[in-house]
């Protein structure tokens, strides 16, 4: 254990850190260079970090796609063709008990496939829904739990920039992890949908039909969802379509995404100066914090792997002995619990660089190549980290839900929504370790093997 005190006192620096309030990127970054002269590393091993980092980071072609995505979704959002959807939906389901809880459910599985950004979808849904759910008297924790789930669909369904960079760090093909989590973020989103239907007939006064029924009819009203579905759908096909053909990198395909937002929003009369110069500064900003945190991660990841920390993390995993779908569930469960505290960019790049090869080299008795192996588990992960965005007392989404909600909704009414939908993430989370088909089974077919 001597040799491991070093690498603990290592986590246990970054943990107080983060705790303390402190930026995480410098926090990463500045306890590699402390513990480089702790663990009296030569100084010239820090030029290896920096190597690594412009390989690894800077000159990461891949990495070209991060931006391109987010401005993707930030445009979309500007663009209005969300609020226009979702009225559309509104009027298909908003007759019913629980109609436009519904239909918050299928524009957050709609929008997730055309953005891939959780803290736009989040806002955009509670500006567009929240008020309206309230106003026909829905029960405020099933309406704010409905968007914040929805709404974090964007980190597991294709195109994410969590799986963009989940492939980066686990060296696996993006576009083959874009399809193995398409099912099980749409099976998610399936859920959410089964949820709120037996709510409703468990309890019709949490979702009550609004008064007075939509009435369009019914040619005009599919004629009206068919409009107001073509763009997104026409941006899904550009960009994933693109991928699972093989005509485009997923670099690529986010480029063909962003130019398809410019002429989305350009149609709808929205391509505005204020509307693409804030796309442009807000897509600066996200990727700037992404990044300062990947240089950050991989300075502290080098000085921590040169102390012996991957030993004593494979150590201490396979330990445990059971097995190696013991060996799976401890890392499942270290993921959820720090999902807690951390965001899903600290918990990737701190934790995929050290349980990567260890899963690559486990027999779980499938079948399965490394490659496939490693796909599973990145959508496992995934899954998994989408629930720290639901989590207390940090869930993003909570606080995002929670800067635009009405006086009336309180921050307790928001953590209590969160609880049956972490649950589902859970049960979806169990039934693709138990089912890895649901992950592989798109990938094989559409690319063979």
């Amino acid at each position: 254990m001597d040799e491991y005190v070093l690498p603990l006192l290592m986590i246990a620096c970054l943990l107080a850190g983060i705790m303390s309030g402190y930026p995480v990127a410098f926090v990463l970054a500045g306890l590699g260079v402390v513990f480089t002269f702790i663990g009296d590393i030569p100084l010239a091993f820090l030029g290896t970090v920096v190597s690594r980092i412009f390989t690894g980071n800077l000159a990461n072609w891949l990495m070209v796609a991060i931006p391109l995505f987010v401005f993707m979704g930030l445009m979309l959002e500007k663009s209005g063709v969300a609020a226009n959807l979702l009225r559309t939906l509104e009027a298909v389901f908003g007759g019913r008990p629980g109609g436009l809880a519904i239909s918050v459910a299928v524009l957050g599985i709609v929008m997730a496939a055309s953005t891939g950004i959780v803290g736009a979808s989040v806002v955009l849904l509670g500006m567009l829904a929240l008020p309206a759910m309230l106003e026909q008297r829905y029960d405020p924790k099933l309406a704010s739990g409905v968007i914040t789930a929805s709404g974090t669909l964007g980190i597991l369904i294709p195109p994410s920039i969590m799986l963009v960079l989940v492939g980066d760090i686990l060296q696996i093909s993006v576009g083959d992890l874009f399809m193995g989590a398409l099912l099980p973020g749409l099976l998610l989103g399936g859920f959410y949908i089964l949820y709120i239907v037996a709510a409703v007939l468990i309890a019709p006064e949490k979702a009550p039909a609004p008064p007075a029924a939509p009435s369009l009819g019914t040619s005009a009203l599919v004629i009206r969802l068919l409009r107001d579905l073509f763009a997104p759908l026409l941006l899904i096909v550009g960009v994933l379509g693109s991928i699972v053909a093989g005509v485009a990198t997923p670099t690529e395909a986010a480029a063909i995404g962003a130019l398809g937002t410019l002429l989305i929003a350009a149609m709808v009369g929205q391509l505005t100066w204020s509307n693409l110069t804030s796309a442009v500064r807000e897509t600066g900003l996200t990727t700037a914090m992404i990044l300062f945190i990947a240089l950050g991660a991989t300075c502290f990841s080098v000085v921590f792997k040169r102390l012996g920390g991957d030993y004593m993390v494979e150590d201490a995993i396979l330990g445990l002995g059971g097995g190696p779908y013991t060996t799976l569930a401890a890392l499942m469960l270290l993921i959820f619990c720090l999902g807690f505290v951390l965001e899903w960019i600290e918990i990737s790049y701190v934790t995929l660089p050290l349980f990567g090869p260890i899963v690559a080299n486990v027999d779980f008795g499938l079948g399965l190549s490394s490659e496939e192996t490693l796909i599973w588990f990145a959508v496992l992960v995934a899954v998994n980290l989408q629930t720290s965005f639901l989590t207390p007392p940090f869930g993003y989404a909570l606080f995002y839900l929670k800067g635009i909600a009405p006086p009336g909704v309180t921050i307790g009414d928001i953590y209590r929504s969160s609880i049956p939908f972490v649950l589902i993430q859970l049960l979806g989370l169990f039934l693709v370790i138990l089912f890895p088909a649901i992950v592989l089974w798109l990938p094989r077919t559409l690319i063979g093997g």
